[in-house]
C-alpha cells in the first residue's frame, strides 16, 4: 500500500488571524505566516537571516478550530497544498500564491502546551488476544464457518 503524503509547511503565525465567509458560507481563516531561514556557515554554524513571509488560508473545521486556538507568535505546522492564482492590483495582473491548510497545528518541537481529552470519546482498549479472537470470529461468520 503507497503511502499518502501532501505538501507541509511550518513558521510562525505572523500576523492576527483574520475570519472571514466565502461565498457558501463557510469559514474561512486568513493569516499571514513567517518563515525562519538561516545561512549555513563554513565553521558548520548557522546565521539566521530575516524570515520569509505568506498567506496560509483554511477552512471550515480546521478554519474554526485555529481561529480559537492559534495567535500571533504561535509555532505551527500544516498539512495541505500550494495554491497558485492571479490578482489584479493597480490596473496590473500580480501572479500571487497561499498555502491551503487541510490540517493545522502548533508546533510540539517550539509549543508547550497541555491537552485536554475530557470530550473524547473513550474507545475501549483491546490486547492483541482480543484482537486476534475478534478477527477471526470476523473470518469465520463471513464464509459461513464456526469457530
Amino acid at each position: 500500500m503507497a503511502l499518502h503524503t501532501q505538501q507541509s509547511i511550518s513558521g510562525f503565525i505572523a500576523s492576527d488571524p483574520q475570519q472571514t465567509v466565502t461565498e457558501s458560507g463557510d469559514t474561512r481563516l486568513y493569516v499571514r505566516i513567517g518563515q525562519p531561514t538561516f545561512r549555513r556557515n563554513d565553521d558548520g554554524t548557522f546565521t539566521e537571516l530575516e524570515p520569509t513571509f505568506h498567506d496560509m488560508v483554511a477552512y471550515r473545521a480546521t478554519a474554526e478550530r485555529a481561529l480559537t486556538r492559534l495567535a500571533k507568535g504561535d509555532s505551527f505546522i500544516a498539512e495541505g497544498y500550494t495554491r497558485k492564482f492571479t490578482i489584479e492590483r493597480d490596473g496590473q495582473a500580480i501572479e500571487t500564491e497561499e498555502f491551503v491548510a487541510k490540517k493545522l497545528g502548533h508546533d510540539l518541537a517550539r509549543t508547550n502546551y497541555e491537552v485536554d481529552r475530557s470530550r473524547r470519546r473513550q474507545a475501549p482498549e483491546r490486547d492483541a488476544t482480543t484482537r486476534t479472537t475478534v478477527a477471526k470470529e470476523s473470518a469465520a461468520t463471513t464464509t459461513g464457518m464456526g469457530i
